[in-house]
This record gives C-alpha cells, structure tokens and sequence, in this order.
C-alpha cells in the first residue's frame, strides 16, 4: 500500500495514463531534483559570508562547521529517502511526506509553515538580489532614488519577472534553472582558478598570496572576533546548507519521485559539501590586509607573527585600527581572488535568483497539495490547478503578494531568523517521521531505499531542534509556539482522513501494551466499574437505551453496543460485514464512547451467548449486561419470550450483572426513521428516544434496593448523580424491614451508605416485604403468568414430559407450589445473595420520576 492511499502500482499506471493523455511534463532525477538542489543549497553564503566564516573560526573550525551542516541535512536526506520510497509520492514535498507519516495534526502544522516560509524566502533571496546591484548602482554613482527604495524598485521588478517564468509553466522554470546553474558553476571554478593564477601587487596589499603554506598554518586555527563564537558562527552558517526539500517539493512533477529523490538529494549535498570545504581549505588570503601596496615589510621585522610579513607586506597596524581587507574584513574576497571578478557577481546573482525561483515554485506547489487535502477547509480556494501541468495559479499570486510585502517592508533581519527555523522544524519533523513509522513497526513501513537507522533519524531530530536554539532561541519558541497552535486547531477540527499514519500504528502498539500491561492486575474491587453489552441492535435504532447506558460508562467503563443477526447465514454475514464500519462511524460522529460488535447465529439467544463469552479483551470484559424490557411480552411468540427469559438465564451463568431498562414509550424507534422520510411519525417515541440526552430535572432516583446484591443497584444510580446531566437529581432509598425497628433499620443503612461516602435524600423502609399478598394481587399475579403455566398436574405423565422437554421455560405447579415466583425472579434473588461477588448483581432502578 502507497502512503495509505492505494497501491503503487494503480498510482504509477494512473500516472502514466495522464502524462500520455494530457502531455504532462516530467522531469527525471537531474534536471528535477539534482540542479534545484544544488541551486538551493549554493547560496550568496558561498561567495560574500564563507570568506569571513574561514577567518573567525579558521580552516579546522570552519571544516568541521560545515561537516557539522552537512550532518543535520544528511541525515533528514536519509529520512526523506527512506519516507519517499516507502510507496508513491505525490505533489506536495515536506508536507506530502510528513503528513502521510505522521498523520494531518503534524503535516497540516508544519504544511502551512513551510509554505509560507518559502514565500517570505523568495522576499529574502530577491532582497539579497537587490542589495548586490544596489552596490553596483553606488560603484557607479547611478542610484535612482536612495538605497531603501532601489532595493524595493529592483526587488519589485526581479520577482514580477521570475513570477512570469513560474507562470510560464515548469518546463521553462526548469530550462531557466539549468542556465543559472552552469552560471554558478562557472563562477565556482572562476575562483579556483583565480588561486593559481600568479597575483599582483595590489591584490597582495589585500591579503592575496596564492597558496602558501605560512598561511594556511596562520588560517587553520580561530580568531573569533566581534564577541562571535563557535555557535554564533554555526549559525551564520547553517542557513547556506539548507534547500535539499528544493526537489523533493516538486515531487508531483517528477517521472519517479521514489528514484529520484533519494539520488538526487544525496548527491546534491556531496557535492555542494565538497565545494564548500573545497572553498574553505583554499586559503589564500591572510586575515587582516591594509589595501596599501606601500605597506611593505623591512627585512628582519615580527609584523606581529603575522605570515604576510615573510612574504613582504607588513599589515601590522590591522591590529590597532581597522581595516578594510583580508577575510575578516572584505565580504568581497572571492571576488578578488577570482581569475575574473565580474563572474563571481554573476555568480552571486544566479545562487539568489535561482534559490528565489526555487522557493517561489515550492511555495505554492506545497500549499497547492495542503489545500487539496482539505486540512484548513477555508482554503481549499486555493487547491485549484490549470495547464497540462496543474499548475497552482492562484498560489503563484498568494505567493507573489506575500514576498511583495516583504520586499516593501526591506526590513527582513527580523524574519529571516524565524524562517531559518519554519525550515529546520521541517526538517526536525521529516526525521521523526521516519523514526515514528520505524518504532511503530507498521507492517506498512518498507521503503526500497535501505541505507537509514531510526535512532540515526531521532538524533537527527534531536539535532535539528537543537539548531533552531543555537540560531536564535527566540525564534525558535516563536517557531514551536505557531506549531502547536496549528497543530491543535487540527486535531480540534478532525479533518475525515485516513493515510495509515505512523501515529496510527503508535495508536495500536500502545494500546495493545497497556492491555497486556492490564491483564497482569489482579481485580480489586475499589477498582470495580461498569463494562456494559448493551442490546441495542444497530445503535440507530435504540438510542435512548445507549443513552442511558452511556451516561454511566462514559470515561469510567467499557460500552459495547451489540446486534445479533439471525436468518440464512451467507445474507446475515454479509449484511453485517457491509453494515460494521457505518455503525462505528455513527458512534464515533454522535460522540458516543462505545464499540459496536455483531454476530451472525442461528437464534438471538445463541448469538447473545457468543457475545457474552466472546466480548472483550483481557481484563477490558463486559461484567453488566444491559437490556430493554420486552415491551410486547404478552403477545410476542412464546419463543421470542423464551429466549428473551434465557438471555437473562445465561447473563447470571456466566457471573454477569444485569440491568434491564424500561421507558414507557419502548426504545425500538424504527418506525421513526422509517415514516420521517414521508414526515409523518410518532412524536412522543421520537422524543422518548432523546429524553436521557436532556438535562434532567429536580427530582429522585428511586433504588429498591431489597437483596444485599453485592452493590451493583446502588453504583449505577451514584454514578447517574455524578454526571452533569443528572446533577439535580437525588437518591431516595427503599429496602425492607420491621415495622416495629424502621427508625433502627433507617440508621443501619444511612450508616452503610455514609461508610460507601453515597449522598441520599431519604431512605424508606418497606415493611411488608415479607407479608403474603392480598388476594387481589394474588389473582393478578396468576392471571399474568396463566399463560406460562405448563399444567402438568392436569396431564398424562407422558404428555407433560413432552411439553417439559419443548417448553423448558414454562412454570410447572411443582415450582410454583414451592416458590410462588417466576423462575427468572427465583435467579435474581439467589445472585442477589452473592454479596461476596459484586458481578452476581443486579439492578433494579424506578425512574418514574422523570416520567419514564
């Protein structure tokens, strides 16, 4: 499976077909991923800040810094490979890999942050475009209006016309990307040829020797300066080694983003880490350098140890007063040493212009894909695509708008902190992403691209969180501050997605370990709590006795909704296995804490006893069965009523307690959804079926509370009274007792419910209890049960073994002579008995108070 969304295979054959139909352009692995990373990573930090970095923190710091870069990007390469070959990659970069591992809190947070920060950076690259041929204006004396405002006209004009190229369609951006390319590259070897070309005497007056072996001992070690340091530099620095997302942020337009991406990307940082170091061990310029080729050394003189002084120049006075060359103080020595200086400024403008043009292709393309996923639902204005190319038109102008503001405001020393870290909390992610779906060992995660370690990619996150402290620690918590705000306004929302997550696979791992954990407590019982099955049916159909059974389960027990399927078992397992996922839904959308759970069996009662038995898990097993009261008792078949009598049977057989409900209307309310679609129903059912929704109102939950039934009776009401629903309502007590001890009897049990700390309005003691009823209710009594009577006395022996044997559940004379009760009643009080055992209980709760 492909990132949750379906199989690789359908993906690259839909992709095909739409790239041959529509004449789509693809772009392979070089041209895709290779040039735009490289382009992104070679910045103006190479040509005007690498200079003065070499010269605080000398050739071995300066090394290791950048080796100490290229670790933080390597190994987020690592992860990005590993998460990119771990099924089809669509568009949408960062925010397309993230969200697909982690799930969309994580990627909808970070994917609306890396699309802004590409937008603010195409500000930044344009800005430092700007700033360069400002300073050619002033080298010239041809400023139109002052700097501030050249910066804006020229950075104005720049992004319009890299926004037409991005217009123009992919094809031309890329073709635009090869030529600033081969520009940059001729600028980098410009300089390293300019090292062995033999120097002059002007430019060893500013420091330049060529290769000398004095110097480079002189630059290994630092200098730091300026209250700079190590970190301080790291962090100057580190922004140069960004861009490697440059290819993978395009990965909707590549031919095969999962070859693609790791092998350009890793190959991008190879070799723009070689340059860099390349750059940084050519050492050819001394320190400190006066620009006045008068100042001449005199043989014999120290020049305070300074290595120019053998080579004939004495820069001595840089240490009393500033001076204006060497690598501490000229930001322009690359183009100095260059064989010809107007090709590093070329080079200066092809590493801004084609970062812009990068960041400007990004930005959109990334958002495009947050959009359609429909993350942030007030954006998905913006999901849609034109051309052959789905290009995000609209994004293009959002993006525009947002650098011009930034162009404008000219002010981005502020910002540029804050970007930096949107980009490493990217990064950060992308590595415990990778992590995250290696330690929930998902049989999912199998990514074709081998070469990653987990503990490699959380210390690679680890490190990334680091760095974002070490460049600015206030941007840092601005950065952590905006994601956890975006992240928690996602899950607020919920967005309906499902990409098989490694937060998912978390999920499962973590829960089935707590229940194994679960299995090793022995049951206590001050830990004792509701686990109710509850007989719904189809949750739809009964919500009210949900309802019910939800206010007394929800965040304190386990609540699973049932439905037994009887009839031809092919149609009833297919009709349960079609309806099990929109009954879940229905649960989950109606805010009900509870599992739905089906069985296919021959009779309702067989399907009742698989589910008691079978329900549950370790020591998360329902102990309370609860049940409707058969309404229709008296006309129903006499098999519906024997097995409706059974369930209750086998609920106590197998050591469960047991609550029926009873509400006047009855809580089947399929007639409603059925005459609601012609507008014509019951009202008093409809509203019978929400009534435990309400608020309830002042009045009392009466408990007869007649067997010392372990405890069962009294818990559900206190349970009831504890929630906000049922807060107004109060306990009225009735048990039995002597009429000539009620004040004692009274005492007794407001003794035992102040020891079980239960708050009561009133107890009232029963006196007659144990009297024989009148004849009136004797007469009742066997008129009710007349026919469930077996008669067997006024049959032949062998006629009354034959009904015995069909209708087991019949009352015999024999059972009627010795406990004048129903069998089911007989049950009851003998569980009731059990005050030992709190799961051998059961509850008899009177709501006549609320009208029920």
């Amino acid at each position: 499976v492909a990132n949750g969304e379906s199989t690789a295979g359908d993906e690259t054959t839909a992709s095909k077909e739409e790239e041959n139909k529509t004449g789509l352009v693809k772009f392979g692995w070089v041209k895709g991923v290779l040039v735009r990373c490289m382009l992104n990573i070679w910045g103006v930090m190479l040509f005007i800040r690498l200079s003065w970095i070499v010269g605080q923190a000398g050739i071995g710091l300066g090394v290791i810094i950048i080796l100490l870069a290229t670790m933080v990007t390597s190994i987020t390469g690592l992860s990005t490979s590993a998460i990119a070959t771990n099924g089809f990659v669509r568009g949408g970069g960062a925010y397309y890999l993230i969200s697909r591992s982690l799930g969309p809190e994580f990627g909808g947070s970070i994917g609306l942050i890396f699309a802004f920060a590409n937008a603010v950076a195409v500000a930044m690259y344009v800005v430092g475009f700007a700033e360069t041929v400002v300073e050619l204006l002033k080298e010239s004396d041809t400023i139109m209006v002052d700097e501030s405002n050249d910066i804006r006209i020229i950075g104005t004009i720049t992004v319009v016309c890299l926004l037409g190229i991005s217009v123009a369609g992919m094809e031309w951006e890329a073709k635009a990307q090869v030529i600033l390319l081969v520009v940059l590259l001729i600028a980098i070897a410009n300089f390293f040829i300019g090292t062995v070309i033999p120097t002059n005497n002007e430019k060893k007056a500013r420091g330049f020797f060529n290769y000398q072996a004095s110097i480079f001992a002189e630059n290994f070690g630092p200098d730091f300066r300026g209250g700079e340091g190590f970190f301080s530099v790291f962090a100057i620095f580190f922004p140069a080694a960004t861009g490697i997302l440059a290819g993978a942020n395009i990965s909707g337009d590549l031919k095969d983003p999962q070859g693609a991406i790791p092998k350009g990307t890793m190959l991008a940082i190879l070799i723009t880490t070689v340059a860099y170091i390349g750059v940084a061990i050519s050492s050819c310029v001394v320190r400190d350098a006066t620009g006045n080729i008068n100042d001449t050394a005199v043989s014999g003189m120290s020049c305070n140890g300074s290595s120019a002084c053998n080579l004939g120049y004495d820069f001595s006075r840089c240490r009393n007063q500033p001076c204006d060359y060497g690598l501490m103080n000229n930001f322009q020595v690359m183009s100095m040493v260059s064989g010809f200086g107007p090709l590093i400024t070329a080079g200066i403008f092809s590493a801004t212009l084609s970062s812009a043009l990068a960041s400007l292709v990004s930005a959109p393309k990334v958002f495009q894909a947050l959009c359609k996923d429909n993350v942030y639902k007030g954006l998905h204005f913006f999901a849609k695509g034109y051309g052959k190319n789905n290009e995000p038109i609209r994004g293009y102008v959002l993006t525009f708008v947002i650098a011009m503001a930034f162009i404008l405001i000219a002010e981005l020393n502020t910002i540029a902190p804050i970007i930096s870290n949107f980009f490493l909390a990217s990064y950060a992610l992308i590595n415990f992403s990778c992590f995250h779906a290696s330690y929930a060992k998902s049989p999912g995660w199998r990514p074709a691209f081998r070469y990653y370690n987990m503990w490699v990619s959380l210390f690679g996150a680890l490190l990334c969180c680091g760095v974002m402290f070490v460049i600015n620690w206030w941007a840092a918590l601005i950065t952590y501050a905006i994601e956890l705000f975006l992240y928690i306004y996602v899950t607020y929302k919920k967005p309906e997605v499902n990409w098989g997550s490694s937060t998912q696979a978390l999920y499962y791992i973590n829960a089935l370990d707590s229940a194994l954990a679960l299995t090793a407590v022995e049951d206590h019982v001050k830990n004792f709590r509701p686990q109710c099955i509850v007989l719904t049916g189809a949750p739809m159909i009964r919500p009210a006795l949900l309802d019910i059974t939800h206010t007394f389960t929800k965040n304190n027990g386990l609540c699973i909704c049932c439905e037994v399927y009887t009839g031809p078992r092919k149609l009833c397992v297919k009709e349960m296995n079609s309806g099990m996922a929109k009954k879940q839904a229905w649960l989950t959308k109606n805010k009900r804490k509870a599992f739905y759970a089906a069985v296919a069996a021959d009779s309702f009662r067989d399907g009742v006893k698989s589910l008691l038995q079978a329900s549950g898990l370790g020591r998360m097993k329902p102990n309370t069965l609860v049940i409707g009261f058969k309404k229709d008792w008296r006309n129903a078949a006499a098999s519906q009523v024997e097995n409706y009598v059974g369930v209750i049977h086998d609920a106590f057989d197998f050591e469960l307690g047991m609550i029926i409900v009873r509400i006047s209307q009855g809580f089947d309310i399929t007639q409603v959804l059925q005459s609601m679609h012609m507008g014509e129903f019951n009202q008093k059912l409809l509203e019978a079926s929400t009534q435990f929704k309400k608020k309830q109102g002042k009045g009392t939950i009466d408990i007869w509370w007649l067997f010392d039934d372990g405890g069962l009776t009294i818990l559900i009401p206190y349970i009831l009274t504890i929630r906000k629903k049922w807060k107004n309502c109060k306990l009225r007590i009735f048990t039995g007792g002597k009429a000539n001890r009620i004040e004692e009897e009274k005492l007794v049990m407001a003794s035992l419910l102040s020891k079980f700390r239960i708050k009561f309005a009133d107890i009232n003691i029963i006196c007659d209890i144990n009297m024989k009823p009148n004849k009136e209710s004797w007469k009742f009594f066997e008129e009710m049960i007349e026919p469930y009577r077996l008669h067997e006395s006024c049959k032949d022996i062998t006629t009354a073994e034959k009904l015995k044997q069909e209708t087991p559940w019949k009352i015999t004379d024999a059972e009627l002579e010795n406990c004048c009760i129903l069998k089911t009643q007989v049950l009851l009080q003998l569980s009731g008995n059990e005050s030992s055992n709190l799961l051998y209980s059961s509850c008899w709760i009177n709501l006549r108070a609320f009208g029920v």
